[in-house]
């Protein structure tokens, strides 16, 4: 149970820093994700909208206690997740390692927190 415990709260804070930098890119280095956006062929009115939903998810993951709404979290990761390693995929940048990387947490922290 507590080895469960670690790996729980390891994979969901590497899968935290992950969503806060990219948060943090959203709002502070604003001309670069648009210009990603752009390449992608999203509109770019929806980058903060988009930013604030992943800090809401990040604050459902932590603090809310109902779990309704932390499925809700970990079912909209996902989506973005899959979308966007797609997305860098199909527009051959590279970058899709990330999304990979974030998917391979958000699957470890939903299993272990499930666990405990």
């Amino acid at each position: 149970m507590k080895r469960d415990k670690i790996i729980y709260y390891i994979a969901t804070g590497l899968l935290t820093l992950l969503m806060l930098f990219s948060v943090q890119m959203y709002f502070f280095n604003h001309a670069e994700v648009v210009e990603m956006f752009t390449k992608f062929g999203y509109p770019i009115y929806i980058i903060y909208p988009y930013g604030v939903a992943k800090l809401l998810g990040v604050i459902a993951l932590w603090f809310v206690a109902n779990r309704t709404i932390k499925e809700w979290a970990y079912a909209g990761f996902f989506f973005a997740f899959i979308l966007a390693f797609f997305a860098h995929y199909m527009i051959g940048d590279g970058e899709q390692m990330g999304a990979l990387i974030a998917m391979i947490l958000l699957i470890v922290s939903y299993i272990f927190g499930k666990k405990i």
